[in-house]
Parts: structure tokens; C-alpha cells; sequence
């Protein structure tokens, strides 16, 4: 099976028909699918698992997960064209796999071991010549799709593909009460000065454990832009029942101060606000989910005071919320905010219910938190009317894309 030519950019008559008779089946089988690919992917690339994929991710299954329903979504698009386009769904992943790194020759190495995987788990009466065929151009349609993103991206990072990532020096580390430990960081080599970021976005840091695995992480930022420097916050993971501690979390949070050396990314992400937008902004977070919030209210405190915006924030209690005497301070500098925080331990409030909230009909609303949380907030977004393009969600896990 090889990648389709560029001439033939869509399924024809006879695959989509193909894919719409096998998705059922395979849609239902593919989370096993994507157990046994990525069994059969890290026994025989070993190093993938050690350097590239997030091992945490992996024992809680999410990473699978996400494969398996990014997959179907797209096929599903894919036979009915009358879905709305995936876009999203590819500028979201480009954005992440440019974080990382990823080049188009890594598409091929996923691609066949995927197909085995489908085979395996199906069964060859099932995989006839014809339906691999479909789901090769499957496939390869998206692999296209998001290597043609992917390559934009680089360009306009300025760097070639895969090239993203660079040395700096830790020259402030800070420890807010709540816990996260931010760190600001300046490229060791002057030449390769730091580049300004658009509010919103994040970078991976990639970290050289004990065990000699390089594991990588991403992180919002959450300090001024063009300074030739980079800030984000750490939030420490603990072990919870179903999730291991956070390994690069512990490793950042245990290891390095001031003066110590990270490897980082250029900045990436593709849920941003627009700087030259006029229109209200509704910032809703969660915990750790703040973050994105701090960088939009950085950019807004600087070059936007008077665009309208309101804060809603969840926690347990004052004292867990991260960075709070920042978000503070930068509302201070604003001339148009409302701000609200439930901390369902320290008032009677209770959770934070978006549809008692009067929210701007026009607004742009941003959310960040755990899984859960985003689950409530996006369903009690919708009950109030607001338009799904409108609401742009944050997710630190892999996307499940069939919720």
C-alpha cells in the first residue's frame, strides 16, 4: 500500500462506497485496532515509545483513543461531505505534530503498521484487496492533508521541517502558592534568539529522564511576547488512580532551577485569539486550564486594554487557583472586565454553570480545563445558544474527536 498520487484528491465513487459500507465495523473495532498498532509500532520501533510519545498518555489509553477517532471522523467526512469539514480537527493535530517535530517520512512508518493492525484484529476475509484500498486512500488523504500543513507550518516558523527545536537557559523560576512552577527561559545561543508568539499558543519542552527516555510535553505560554524570551507554568501531575504521576512534570519541577538548561520548541497552536479583533472575549478555565488564559491576558493588557472581555474561572479554592495573583494583576490593567471565580470549597456558590452567566452574543469564549470539565462547559455553552464556531476549546490530553 502506498501513499495515492496528488492528481486523485478524493475517494472515488467506488471506495467512499467501500468506506461506508466498512465503517460500522470498523469504527467499532477500532479502539482494539489501535491497541495492537501501537503494540506492534513500539515493538518494532522501540525508540518512538522512549522519545516521541507521551508514555503517560499511552498507560491511560487516551493516545489510542485519539488516533482511532481522529481516524473515523475523517473518514466519516469523508463519505458524507455534507458533515462539516474537519478542519479543526487537522489544524489541530499539524500544530501538535509541528511541536514535536514530526516530518512526512514518519507517515509512512505509522501507515504500515496500521494496516497490519487492521488486518490482525479484522481478519483478511474482512480486509479484502478492495476495502485495504479504501481505507489506504483514507489514509493517505489525511496523512496529505496534515504533511501539507505541517510543511506551511515550518515555513512560516522559518525553519526547515522537523527543525523546531532549540537550547535555552532557565533565568527565572518562580513558585506560585497554588503550586505550578513557571519557568522563563533565553536561547543559549544568541543567534537563534527566541521568537515572539501569538496569545494562546504553547511549546513542547523535552526533557532526558533517568531511564534514558526523552519525553516531551507541551505548555502554554504565558509571558509577554518579543522579549527574546519564553515563560510557561508547570503544573506537578500526581498519581491518580488510572493516570502515573507526570514524569516531565516531576523531572521540571524536582531538577531545574535557574540557571539549568531545557530543550524546548518554537512556539505553536492553532486556538489563538485574533489580535485585531474587536469583539467581546469570554475566558473560561479550570485548575491548570488557566494558563491559555494568562497569555491571552497578557497580549490584551498589553495592546488591547479596552477590548471587552470577561474571566470565569473553577476551582476547589482560592488557594488552588494557579496563578492568581497574576490574572489579578493583568484584569487590573483592563479597562472593560468582569470577573467571576467559583471555588466550590471556599463559598456556597456551587460549580460554575455557564448558563446562568450572562455571556455576550457576539462573543469569542475560550475554554481551557480537565476533560470533565470541558465536557460541561461545552454542553452548557450550547444549551445557552452559543454558535459552536464560537467556542474554541483548549484540551492538554489527546482529543477524543467523537464526542
Amino acid at each position: 500500500m502506498t501513499a495515492p498520487t496528488r492528481s486523485h484528491p478524493e475517494l472515488t465513487p467506488d471506495h467512499a462506497a467501500t468506506v461506508r459500507a466498512t465503517l460500522p465495523a470498523i469504527g467499532a473495532a477500532i479502539d482494539e485496532i489501535t491497541t495492537v498498532f501501537y503494540r506492534t509500532l513500539f515493538s518494532a520501533h522501540p525508540d518512538l515509545r522512549r522519545d516521541l510519545f507521551n508514555r503517560g498518555n499511552q498507560a491511560q489509553g487516551s493516545q489510542p483513543r485519539a488516533l482511532a477517532a481522529s481516524i473515523a471522523a475523517f473518514a466519516t467526512y469523508l463519505v458524507d461531505p455534507a458533515l462539516p469539514h474537519p478542519a479543526a480537527m487537522l489544524a489541530r493535530i499539524g500544530h501538535k505534530h509541528a511541536s514535536l517535530g514530526i516530518t512526512a517520512e514518519q507517515y509512512q512508518v505509522v501507515h504500515d503498521n496500521l494496516f497490519a493492525a487492521i488486518v490482525e484484529v479484522l481478519g483478511a476475509e474482512v480486509v479484502t484487496a478492495p476495502v485495504a484500498e479504501a481505507w489506504d486512500r483514507v489514509y493517505w488523504l489525511m496523512a496529505d492533508a496534515l504533511i501539507d500543513l505541517e510543511k506551511r507550518l515550518y515555513i512560516d516558523a522559518g525553519v526547515q521541517p522537523g527543525q523546531v527545536w532549540r537550547a535555552v537557559t532557565v533565568i527565572e523560576r518562580t513558585d506560585d502558592p497554588a503550586g505550578p512552577a513557571v519557568f522563563r527561559v533565553r536561547a543559549v545561543d544568541p543567534a537563534e534568539e527566541l521568537p515572539g508568539f501569538v496569545a494562546g499558543q504553547y511549546i513542547s519542552v523535552g526533557v532526558r529522564l533517568t531511564d534514558g527516555a526523552r519525553q516531551l510535553r507541551q505548555y502554554s505560554l504565558i509571558g509577554a511576547a518579543g522579549d527574546g524570551t519564553l515563560t510557561f507554568a508547570v503544573k506537578r501531575v500526581a498519581a491518580a488512580p488510572g493516570c502515573p504521576a507526570g514524569e516531565v512534570s516531576s523531572w521540571l519541577h524536582e531538577r531545574v532551577g535557574t540557571g539549568d538548561r531545557l530543550e524546548i520548541s518554537l512556539p505553536f497552536g492553532d486556538l489563538t485569539i485574533d489580535p485585531d479583533a474587536t469583539t467581546p472575549l469570554v475566558l473560561v478555565s479550570a485548575g491548570i486550564g488557566v494558563t491559555p488564559m494568562v497569555g491571552i491576558l497578557e497580549h490584551l493588557a498589553a495592546h488591547d486594554p479596552g477590548r471587552p472581555v470577561t474571566v470565569l474561572h473553577a476551582d476547589r479554592r482560592a488557594s488552588e487557583h494557579p496563578l492568581r495573583a497574576r490574572v489579578l494583576a493583568l484584569v487590573e490593567r483592563l479597562d472593560n472586565v468582569r470577573t467571576e471565580f467559583w471555588y466550590t470549597e471556599d463559598t456556597h456558590r456551587g460549580r460554575l454553570d455557564l448558563t446562568a452567566v450572562e455571556l455576550p452574543g457576539d462573543a469569542d469564549v475560550h475554554v481551557c480545563g480537565n476533560d470533565r470539565f470541558l465536557d460541561t462547559a461545552r454542553a452548557q455553552l450550547r444549551a445557552a445558544d452559543v454558535p459552536d464556531a464560537r467556542i474554541h476549546i483548549e484540551q492538554f490530553t489527546p482529543t477524543d474527536w467523537r464526542r
